[in-house]
């Protein structure tokens, strides 16, 4: 159905009826009458309600079609069973006793289109002449009972914020909802076992669980007269209603919490049902204490049904173990949420249900014994892997690892581990470990988010694959490939393609599997975009979900240290033997394929002629991973050096690496740093993380152009760029930033502000904020289905169709052509019908 030019998904509303024909009939004539949504289908299932309902519901249903059940399976089995009659991409689910709004369809089904990873939309919900709240907010106690925040009081009392806002909520009540009909068939739909109450509860949670959300539409709006059917076929005081409710609370609590949680949860949860159920009933609770022994007594002691139904709930919870162990593990095997992610949803979870003096004080004597105001405070289980070597010698894969685990311990459980063979790490606030790719397995299993870098999803198989329930975060700073193109070149031309297609693969793994990734700049970020929309995963669903692609791919930038290096030990002048007066250019990083030292020596020996105490000292020659290959430039450059006669009079090369937790030391010893390198495409998207620590150190900056800092150089003030392979424009842009003291000292002055911006808290401020609320990629949620579909051509208009391609393949090819596209045509019929 095209409402304009907007296709309408067929929406499937369903009814349960038991024994409340008149209610269900005023509800169908209010679908037909008020509902303003062209596209419905109406289906209503009785629950053998026995006498006429049946009968009168016919005569009066219309188009609407009646199902009948041979037994009464409760809510949700009515439910479950008319949904696998709908037609309709989106089921709305509403009670007999209730009536829509004319918009109540219109604008449910507008967010389900508009937002992708929204899986139901709960309504708001009124009582009859919409004065008084029935469901404006959702809230789930610690022990499992769900309930609607703000019930049975006016609207008039609610703060408009509470029920005008539009907000993700734990679940939306089964009397007025809206539900994707692929997610909830994926999901097995209602638990039938609860028969009614909670069974909306619990398939929110679920919902939550496996990464969707669920959403409250204030503009969805239905009235309801609040147990219009129950009053008919029940009473308070039979204690079926809180039978019902006690046990089916225990059962959403045992489905749906982590093993970690519910060890604690549990026995809490079943002492506290006890607990309420002695306290409704007003039982004295020494009756049978030996210690007030009088007279033998034997006679039975007359037990309220209220107290009785909490009794029952338990030994009924217990009855279905059994099964419910089995949906637990189903749970557990797809959940990609924590129980921590869920609490903000949960409202007030620490919140006691009833105001009984009893309870409340069983209540809190639970709570605090088996600490479970500390279990629903708990931190995400964080897990971040490298490639790279992990010492107090580290390179720049792993100085970002080690500050993503540093920046995120502040609020997570996290451990840092490294797939390389060399790991002595330096002490740290977290557990820093080496593994071997079997050793991946249990920290994978232990983590609710994965971070990782290089080629480690490569290690990791069962995260690798795509209904892994793991959150992956991929880090993509360094684009690999476009560094192989520079340090293959050396390598024979089959080995060099082959090596590049491998790194290539092991990005595009990375690509399609993620479900948030990190890059460096914003040109790496166009770049990434550009990767995923040539694999085919930037899809209509992840852009609708969010078209600036923000919550997908965001810069994530390269840090530094948010405290000023502090000098701790002796720097580079007394290991090296440069005088306290000399100018030194610090080259604060390793020498790769990619870099062109070779004109920056060539520059330092124009320089030396009119400037003689200038040096130029390389940091680290030989990188701290073993796993890196050396490359012949770094050997070039050496021997460079020493054809002019500049080694260790004015290049001097430091043939080990610094050790991290000592670089500043070198770093406050320079007087600028320098990066030079080619022009080619991995210049134009590389991060030089090594401009970064002259930022730290406030040293003036000199760069070739091309890359990212260049740009910030440049935009900022903070030192020269020069043209690539230019030896005179580097020897004057070295001289000045060292010997013209005005400007050096502008230099510093805008440096101190800018690397402010690049503190790591800062840089990694995305990760930490997804890492907050994580969530799976739209197009990752198990269940995800297109709303609407293009309607197939029949009749006629196929024939024209058919005619029109016939006479478009002539025009092509001729007779040749045309037998080509029929024989297609016909092995892709056998294809499918095989």
């Amino acid at each position: 159905m095209v409402q304009g030019d907007t296709p309408l998904p067929l929406v499937s509303v369903i009814l349960v009826n038991y024994r409340g024909a008149a209610h269900t009939i005023a509800c169908l004539r209010a679908l037909r009458e008020d509902l303003d949504y062209p596209n419905l289908e109406v289906l209503v299932v009785d629950n053998a309600s026995g006498g006429d309902d049946v009968a009168r519901i016919k005569a009066a249903a219309g188009d609407a079609r009646v199902i009948e059940s041979d037994t009464n399976t409760g809510f949700a089995g009515g439910c479950n069973l008319s949904a696998r009659h709908a037609q309709g991409s989106v089921l709305a689910f509403l009670n007999n006793d209730a009536r829509p709004d004319a918009a109540w369809a219109k604008t449910a089904v507008e967010v389900l289109r508009a937002e992708p990873t929204v899986a139901a939309v709960a309504s708001k919900v009124l009582d009859w002449d919409g004065t008084g709240v029935d469901f404006v907010d959702a809230g789930l106690t610690w022990f499992g009972m769900g309930y609607k925040r703000h019930a049975g009081g006016p609207l008039a009392d609610v703060a408009p914020g509470e029920h005008d806002v539009a907000k993700d909520v734990l679940f939306a009540t089964g009397s007025a909802m809206f539900v994707r009909a692929d997610v909830f068939r994926a999901l097995g739909g209602f638990d039938e076992r609860f028969f009614m109450f909670y069974e909306d509860v619990d398939l929110g949670w679920r919902l939550n669980l496996r990464g969707w959300r669920v959403r409250y539409v204030p503009e969805s709006v239905a009235y309801h007269r609040h147990h219009g059917t129950m009053s008919e076929v029940d009473a308070p005081d039979t204690g079926r209603e809180t039978f019902l409710l006690e046990r089916n609370a225990l059962a959403a609590l045992y489905k749906n919490l982590s093993d970690e949680t519910l060890a604690k949860v549990l026995p809490a949860a079943l002492a506290l049902a006890a607990g309420s159920a002695t306290a409704r009933g007003e039982l004295d609770p020494t009756q049978l204490d030996l210690a007030k022994a009088g007279p033998v007594e034997t006679a039975p002691v007359p037990i309220p049904r209220t107290t009785l139904a909490g009794v029952l709930a338990i030994d009924q919870f217990v009855e279905l173990l059994p099964s419910l162990a089995e949906s637990r593990a189903a749970e557990r095997a797809t959940r990609v949420r924590t129980d921590a992610d869920l609490i903000p949803l949960m409202r007030k979870a620490m919140e006691p249900a009833y105001p009984l003096p009893r309870y409340l004080a069983a209540h809190d004597v639970l709570a605090e014994v088996f600490g479970i105001e500390a279990v629903f405070g708990q931190r995400r289980k964080v897990l971040v892997i490298t490639g790279d070597a992990i010492t107090d010698r580290m390179a720049g894969p792993a100085i970002r690892a080690w500050n993503i685990a540093t920046v995120l311990s502040a609020e997570h459980d996290v451990r840092l581990v490294t797939v390389n063979p060399l790991a002595a790490p330096p002490p740290a606030p977290f557990p820093v470990s080496a593994a071997k790719k079997r050793d991946l397995t249990e920290p994978v299993a232990w983590a609710d988010i994965v971070i990782l870098q290089g080629h480690v999803l490569e290690m990791a198989p069962a995260l690798k694959a795509q209904d892994s329930n793991k959150i992956v975060v991929c880090d993509l700073y360094d684009p690999m490939h476009l560094e192989l193109l520079e340090q293959g070149k050396s390598a024979p031309d089959d080995r060099r393609a082959a090596d590049l297609a491998g790194v290539t693969r092991v990005l595009d793994a990375q690509l399609l599997r993620g479900d948030f990734f990190l890059c460096a700049s914003e040109r790496q970020r166009l770049f990434w975009l550009g990767h995923l929309a040539a694999l085919g995963r930037l899809s209509p669903r992840l852009y609708d979900a969010d078209p600036t692609t923000q919550s997908l791919l965001s810069v994530v930038p390269f840090g530094l240290s948010p405290e000023p290096p502090v000098r701790t030990g002796p720097g580079l002048r007394s290991t090296l033997g440069i005088d306290g007066s000399d100018r030194v250019v610090l080259w604060a990083g390793g020498v790769y394929s990619w870099f062109d030292p070779l004109t920056l020596v060539h520059a330092i020996d124009r320089l030396r002629q009119r400037r003689p105490d200038v040096k130029l000292v390389f940091l680290g020659m030989k990188h701290p991973n073993p796993e890196v290959a050396e490359m012949d430039i770094g050997a070039r450059t050496i021997h460079l050096a020493d054809r002019l006669g500049l080694t260790d009079k004015h290049v001097y090369f430091n043939e080990q690496w610094v050790p991290f937790g000592e670089r500043q030391n070198w770093l406050l010893d320079a007087n600028c740093g320098v990066t030079t390198h080619y022009e080619h495409v991995e210049t134009t998207f590389a991060f030089r993380t090594r401009v970064l620590d002259y930022l730290w150190a406030g040293l003036p900056i000199v760069t070739t152009d091309g890359d990212a800092f260049a740009d910030l150089v440049r935009d900022e003030k903070l030192g020269v760029v020069v043209p690539a392979e230019d030896v005179d424009a580097l020897a004057d842009a070295l001289e000045r930033v060292l010997y013209d003291e005005d400007f050096a000292a502008g230099c510093r002055a805008r440096i101190e502000v800018v690397a402010q911006r690049f503190a790591w808290p800062t840089a990694l401020a995305p990760l930490v904020e997804f890492c907050r609320n994580p969530r799976p990629a739209a197009d990752r949620l198990i269940g995800a289905a297109p709303l609407t579909a293009e309607e197939p051509v029949r009749g006629a208009e196929a024939v024209r169709r058919d005619l029109a391609l016939v006479k478009e393949y002539l025009a092509d090819g001729g007779p040749k052509e045309l037998a080509r596209r029929v024989a297609g045509r016909v092995r892709k019929v056998a294809r499918r019908r095989g």
